[in-house]
């Protein structure tokens, strides 16, 4: 009996393996969607998530639609008009075939290609839903062109909307030809190898309609184009040039009766035999926007405009000047004359009570590793690669404090593979931790302030910082696991469970489910660890945070903490941009915000940008807040008539927290790059650019541009010193300084621009010039060689500029770095220059450079620095602050010591009893001692042989 073989099923394995796939998507995309709605709130912006999601919905079908259904007409009219009889040739008889393979399945082929063309045209709309909706809510600027006389907000809303309709109409008259051509031809409509008539009638009638429609979309477009001459690149500046509006713009209202008429002409053709009308049409188009729309312009410019450029394009470079000064808030500024180098007497530097006393000796960018070998307290804490600057009043005094908060860092995390550990325990960091900017201790490091403790004279209520920069992905809190809380020695101080508000809610099985899934992690399902309180955090990122509430911001690159209000909050600054304001000049943002710092930002060209928002995240909860700060811009305005609800007025800010606002150092980096162009006041010097100016190269960092410096001092023509946003600017081509730019930070002040210009005979150096002359110094040089010895690292820190009574004087700390394993930069130099002079000092400290440079006494407004009297304890610290922090500093230098000992290490063994004997002498001045007991410190090992 012959066995019968298993029939085997491929028909049911194709449909389930679809379908598993199909849910797997689904349960994906509907995850992420899930969350996204959960996430959003929580933060109390839902309707910013489902305003977007909506949106893109609307755009994705209506264009989709739109698209899908072109397609499919067309080619259902191309079938329809397909021939009833097709003379026999060998083409059509290959074509029969096709046609007959085609015929069963043709409906869903059509419906099939019509649809996928429709969803990826959806796709593709969808992202342009910034551009709808702000044509949608669009605002008035109040200002017109100087050409069309049109509303700014023209270019900025409509005119890129419009843009938008075009491409897609031209997509989808395009694709449509396509479609109908081939349907055309598969169907015998067209004919390329029979003999006889090559194209049906009705064949041709179709085609010449679609043709002709999209000739006439391009006369739409020759007519919107000369919209987009405002952004021109053809003359001296960005806008339209004299090129532009006399022969370029009449180009194009030409080329759009040609246009036209060239669209008529394909009508016609469905009357007449042939192509004759349609090609005659479009030889014509063609050679109309060769000839009128690129040779004529180009002759213009070559035969008229170069011959005497400057006559003829002065009008649009002043269009041009006024428009970029407007739309990146140039059009204010403060120029104030200022020699440079006018000689100052000891006793005028004695009297300088707001500068010199202030003088940013820590450089915020060269002192992290300080920050963590001092303040990091266990391995599994960090501090930003980049520290920050503000100010605080202490004992009613203001100080400048270089600031960082202590966070979690994963990499230290004892047992990190465990994910318990990583995502349960270890959840947050602890403390803000801040040193005065003009202060270092005997040892030349900083003198990290006890007045920002807990209950200190900056009180602290919430030191925890379960938000930051340095915020794993994700952690889980309100479990039955307590946390690692602040770094302590008693067993009960390092737990704590999390109280806060933050997070989204993960107690049920459908919550985990999700989360499980958007993290593919499974612990999340099933660990015994979780209950029904445990909330799960996750964007922590400050600026990530804010960037998802307020997609239409561009956001500084460099947030900052503050404590105010008994709370730590992260600041983000907010832009608001566009590309469409007419005439003004554009910038890469990122390009133009680089410095030697390396922070990134967008590469997204702007040429028009306001500090609308500032943004604070609750360092604790993750609470985000955007308050209005610029009530007035246009472009803010349209996206409040979005998103209403989502600002919290300026009003609302509390006096602390303003008391901490900086002018933003992102749009202070683009001002200052077009002012170095835009502060010449005509034409001509605009068009030579021999009166530019250039952002100077950061002499550390040769290559990248120097930074600008947040700096308390008091300004010419000031009473008393502020907090300021302070750069340089060179002269170009040429080694020698042109001018100071500051912007206010004060509250009552604030956006304050200030120019302080140098005649153009100075002989000021700029910042490079002057390093090279501390450098070259021959008492310098050979201080530095012997700092620079084996086992130890010369680092320079920042070169300030300050102008102090008449002159610039520039002041730049030296720091020596051991080069052993803990590599701690201590200050042991600064360098001081002033005005034209080629006098460099370099002393100990600020004080005795200033003596080398202005004369015996000049230093005497300097508190003693490292190697005279020990620098005093921090304004505000109470003595048992004080002895507090020597005894604990003590401690780590003789731990420090012991371990250096233990691996050899002498070098640095020498400088933890350098910083040993230093804290003692502190401890021994807060218990009310003249100085520390020699027998208080420990002896020395003997020096293993």
């Amino acid at each position: 009996m012959a066995v019968r073989p298993v029939p085997s099923r491929p028909g049911f394995l194709f449909p389930a393996l679809a379908l598993v796939g199909l849910l797997l998507v689904v349960l994906v995309v509907g995850t992420g969607i899930y969350t996204e709605v959960l996430w959003f709130r929580e933060v109390g912006f839902s309707d910013v998530y489902s305003t977007v999601l909506r949106t893109r919905l609307v755009l994705f079908a209506l264009f989709g639609a739109a698209m899908a259904a072109v397609i499919a007409a067309n080619v259902f009219i191309a079938h329809r008009l397909r021939p009833a009889f097709r003379p026999p040739s060998l083409e059509q008889r290959n074509l029969d075939r096709y046609r007959v393979l085609i015929e069963p399945y043709r409906r869903g082929i059509l419906l099939t290609v019509a649809g996928l063309l429709g969803l990826i045209s959806g796709l593709s709309a969808s992202s342009s839903w910034r551009v709808w909706l702000q044509w949608r809510n669009a605002t008035s600027f109040g200002m017109s062109d100087a050409q069309f006389d049109r509303d700014v907000s023209f270019y900025a809303f409509t005119y890129p909307f419009i843009r938008f309709l075009i491409g897609f109409g031209f997509a989808a008259l395009i694709l449509a030809l396509i479609a109908s051509t081939v349907t055309h031809y598969v169907y015998g409509g067209i004919r390329l190898q029979t003999p006889g008539e090559k194209v049906t009638a009705a064949a041709k009638a179709h085609l010449s309609v679609l043709l002709g429609l999209i000739v006439l979309l391009k006369g739409v477009a020759y007519f919107i184009d000369q919209y987009g001459l405002m952004f021109s690149l053809r003359g001296v500046v960005q806008g339209a040039s004299y090129t532009d509006v006399n022969a370029k713009l009449p180009a194009l209202r030409i080329l759009v009766v040609i246009a036209v008429i060239c669209a008529g002409l394909f009508i016609a053709n469905l009357r007449s035999r042939g192509f004759a009308l349609p090609a005659t049409g479009f030889a014509l188009l063609l050679l109309s926007a060769v000839v009128i729309g690129g040779v004529y312009p180009a002759a213009v410019q070559q035969f008229r405009v170069e011959p005497d450029e400057l006559a003829r394009e002065a009008k649009f470079i002043e269009r041009n000047r006024d428009a970029t000064k407007t739309a990146y808030g140039l059009d204010d500024i403060e120029y104030v004359p200022y020699t440079g180098q006018q000689g100052l007497t000891p006793a005028q530097l004695r009297a300088d009570k707001g500068t010199l006393p202030n003088v940013r000796l820590l450089d915020p960018n060269k002192l992290q590793p300080v920050f963590e070998q001092r303040q990091q307290r266990r391995a599994y804490y960090g501090f930003a690669p980049t520290l920050d600057v503000d100010r605080y009043a202490v004992g009613g005094e203001t100080e400048t404090f270089i600031l960082a908060v202590r966070e979690l860092d994963a990499a230290g995390i004892p047992g990190g593979s465990s994910w318990v550990n990583r995502r349960l325990i270890y959840t947050h960091g602890f403390g803000f931790v801040a040193a005065p900017a003009n202060q270092v201790d005997a040892t030349g490091e900083p003198i990290f302030s006890a007045s920002f403790d807990t209950g200190g004279t900056v009180s602290v209520d919430q030191p925890r910082i379960y938000y930051g920069e340095l915020s794993p992905s994700y952690s889980v809190v309100k479990t039955n696991q307590s946390e690692i809380d602040r770094p302590s020695d008693e067993p009960d101080a390092a737990k704590f469970t999390y109280d806060g508000t933050g997070g989204v809610s993960i107690g049920g099985f459908g919550r985990r489910l999700a989360y499980a899934v958007k993290f593919r992690e499974r612990n999340l399902l099933i660990s015994g660890a979780l209950n029904n309180e445990s909330r799960i955090l996750y964007i922590r990122n400050p600026r990530e945070r804010v960037a998802k509430v307020a997609p239409y911001l561009q956001l500084d690159s460099d947030p900052y903490p503050v404590a105010v209000d008994g709370r730590i909050l992260w600041v983000v600054d907010g832009y608001t941009t566009t590309s469409g304001y007419p005439y003004a000049q554009r910038v890469g943002f990122g390009d133009v915000t680089t410095d030697s710092r390396g922070l990134a930002q967008s590469q997204a060209q702007i040429n028009y940008i306001r500090n609308s928002v500032k943004a604070t995240v609750d360092a604790y909860d993750g609470t985000v807040t955007l308050y209005e700060w610029d009530d007035k811009d246009p472009v803010l305005r349209t996206w409040k008539k979005i998103f209403p609800g989502t600002l919290t007025p300026r009003s609302e800010m509390s006096p602390e927290l303003l008391a901490h606002v900086r002018y933003p150092e992102d749009l202070f980096k683009v001002q200052r790059e077009l002012l170095s162009q835009y502060h010449v006041d005509n034409a001509a010097g605009q068009f030579s650019g021999d009166d530019f100016w250039s952002v100077p190269e950061d002499p550390t960092v040769p290559g990248s541009a120097q930074p600008p410096y947040f700096q308390y001092l008091q300004l010419p023509g000031d009473t008393a010193a502020s907090f300021q946003l302070t750069t340089p600017l060179a002269a170009v081509n040429r080694p020698n300084l042109a001018a100071l730019f500051a912007a206010s930070s004060e509250i009552d002040t604030y956006g304050r621009l200030r120019v302080y210009e140098l005649p153009p005979s100075t002989n000021v150096p700029a910042p490079g010039q002057r390093f090279a002359t501390f450098q070259s110094d021959p008492d310098a040089a050979r201080d530095l060689s012997l700092l620079d010895q084996q086992g130890s690292e010369l680092i320079f820190g920042n070169l300030l500029t300050l102008p102090v009574g008449g002159t610039l004087v520039y002041i730049q700390p030296v720091y020596v770095q051991s080069d052993s394993t803990n590599k701690l930069p201590q200050l042991k130099r600064v360098f001081v220059g002033a005005g034209d002079t080629t006098t460099v000092g370099f002393g100990k400290n600020l004080a005795e450079a200033l003596d080398q440079v202005f004369g015996a006494g000049a230093g005497g407004v300097i508190d003693p620095g490292p190697d005279d009297t020990p620098a005093p304890a921090p304004s505000g610290a109470t003595p048992a602050d004080a002895l507090r922090q020597a005894i604990a500093d003590a401690s780590k230098a003789f731990s420090d010591g012991e371990a250096a000992l233990r691996r050899g290490d002498f070098t640095a063994y020498g400088a933890a009893q350098t910083r040993l004997r230093a804290a003692l002498e502190r401890a021994a001045r807060a218990s009310g001692q003249s100085s520390a007991s020699p027998s208080s410190s420990p002896s020395p090992r003997p020096t293993p042989s």
